[in-house]
């Protein structure tokens, strides 16, 4: 019998806090049935009690995934476990992670309390979220700082209390693998009741020792590792899910006896979607999912590999999924083509998203010869799946020109609220004519952090995809996307995109605080 190593995705909770990652309820689902797809075990979903749109998405996810286990994020306090068990409520299997600092240092300068106030607190909030979920699990927060006679102390105390997974975060990404293994291996030698209870690693990224210190903690007995798509998530992000599971499939040797559930071949699907949608690029070299991942370009490397694919891939592309990824449809592909490359893509669509995704293919498909599976993607995630949009882009008109008595100027019409907004600007280009026509129209100005463009595909017909970086009041960054053909218009796109999330995080802040 193989130990079974039980993956916890938290991209929708921790890997969402990543400064200007967040996604919005339409986009978290889409995210959730990927996971679902990939045979993710437990999916955490939220926080429920830090927001409305927390709060729903969960809700949502808990209604529509039955595979995996759903769980809710909690801080050891009872209206936080309420509120992660009320919007559990409709989950197959549900869990309350609850949480609370055990480092001196977190203990003393952000909980102000003592370690037997810690304790008795742990301890009342895993009892408190028995009555409300099948499974409960706690994390010690910045774990791996704290005392160790502690930690065995509180671990052994919340496993009385009901705990049935403990995870041992590595909240600050300090410790070294051979540090974290012993942790693990600490806990199971002396916690006397370890036994009723899976042990889970929890690893941030800060020294580039996520992935390392998660496996080490596989290998002295951990059964649970959290990890987020592409690695996302606070500062340097977490433990990487693909890094993961690739890492104990590959090296079966090593990891003897133990494996994972999940569906290889869909991470590179899982990638792309989680790139799209929070705007983060995933770096060329990033292990398993970039671009370079299974790219040759040494005269060596390319002679080994021709001779055997082994000589210098330990993987093939096809493992994660990439094999026949280049279907290429066209202006002359009918409706049922269309259809079927969307389900092959994991895309269930309804009769009136199946028909507006067709359509704006076919639009597509008139601007350029060869439409490729990245290019579909961009047209659901872009077009068909967005949340609601409170101002639509509905014409462009930009003028420029490299003479020096050419002043760029843009003309936009944005429909709101059923109502024609129109306006005219010039700016330094044509992209910056573009927005302050947006800002003119839509009376909202907010400030321009960051703004990039990149080809969805290869060739001189590409579809273009914009990302842009604002500030909201409080100087958080919010991302919006597009996609064109015309990167103008693809730039137009996601500025409009970014003050729509905008105004939609301005509604939740005031349903929220008119609910205090």
């Amino acid at each position: 019998m193989k130990d079974k190593i039980y993956i916890f995705d938290t991209t929708l909770r921790d890997g969402e806090q990543a400064p200007g990652a967040a996604m919005g309820i339409q986009d978290k689902l889409q995210v959730a049935h990927q996971l679902d797809a990939l045979k993710i075990d437990i999916i955490e979903a939220g926080f429920p009690v830090s927001s409305q749109a927390q709060f729903e998405a969960t809700e949502m996810i808990s209604r529509e995934l039955s595979y995996p286990t759903i769980a809710g994020l909690a801080r050891a306090n009872k209206s936080d476990i309420d509120k992660a068990g009320e919007a559990l409520k409709d989950a197959k299997r549900k869990r309350i992670h609850t949480f609370i600092a055990t480092s001196p240092i977190h203990m003393e300068y952000k909980l102000g309390k003592t370690p037997d106030e810690v304790m008795k607190m742990a301890v009342e909030a895993v009892s408190h979220a028995k009555t409300a979920a099948d499974e409960v699990e706690f994390s010690p927060e910045d774990g791996c700082r704290s005392d160790m006679d502690f930690l065995v102390e509180i671990v052994q105390a919340v496993i009385e209390a009901g705990a049935t997974t403990v995870n041992i975060p590595d909240t600050v990404g300090y410790v070294l693998p051979e540090e974290y293994g012993n942790i693990i291996a600490t806990l199971r030698e002396k916690v006397p009741n370890i036994d009723k209870a899976v042990l889970s690693t929890h690893c941030h990224n800060d020294l580039g020792m996520a992935a390392a210190n998660s496996l080490a903690g596989v290998k002295n007995g951990a059964r649970q590792v959290e990890c987020t798509i592409n690695g996302i998530g606070e500062r340097a992000g977490n433990a990487a899910m693909e890094e993961i599971v690739l890492a104990v499939k590959t090296r079966s040797d090593f990891f003897e006896g133990i494996e994972t559930d999940i569906k290889t071949t869909e991470i590179a699907k899982a990638s792309k979607l989680v790139s799209r949608l929070t705007g983060f690029a995933v770096a060329p070299n990033k292990a398993i999912v970039g671009s370079n991942a299974f790219a040759h370009e040494s005269g060596i490397h390319v002679h080994g590999i021709l001779k055997n694919r082994e000589t210098y891939e330990i993987m093939t592309p096809e493992t994660i999924g990439l094999e026949g990824n280049r279907m290429v449809l066209g202006r002359h592909s009918g409706k049922a083509g269309f259809k079927k490359r969307c389900e092959e893509m994991g895309y269930k669509l309804s009769e009136a998203e199946l028909k507006n995704a067709f359509d704006k293919f076919c639009q597509l498909a008139d601007k350029k010869k060869e439409v490729f599976d990245e290019d579909i993607a961009a047209i659901i995630s872009d077009d068909i799946r967005k949340e609601e949009q409170i101002f639509k882009l509905d014409h462009l008109q930009v003028a420029s020109g490299s003479s020096s008595s050419t002043i760029p100027t843009a003309s936009v019409r944005i429909i709101h609220n059923g109502k024609s907004l129109v306006a005219a600007a010039h700016g330094d280009g044509p992209v910056d004519a573009a927005y302050q026509a947006v800002r003119l129209a839509t009376n909202i100005s907010p400030e321009l952090e960051s703004y990039s463009i990149r080809a969805v595909t290869g060739g001189k017909d590409a579809l273009g995809e914009a990302t842009v970086e604002i500030l909201d009041d409080d100087g958080k960054r919010i991302i919006g996307r597009g996609a064109s053909t015309d990167i103008i218009e693809a730039s137009a796109k996601a500025y409009v995109d970014a003050i729509n999330r905008l105004v939609r995080r301005q509604k939740i802040t005031e349903m929220k605080e008119s609910s205090i």
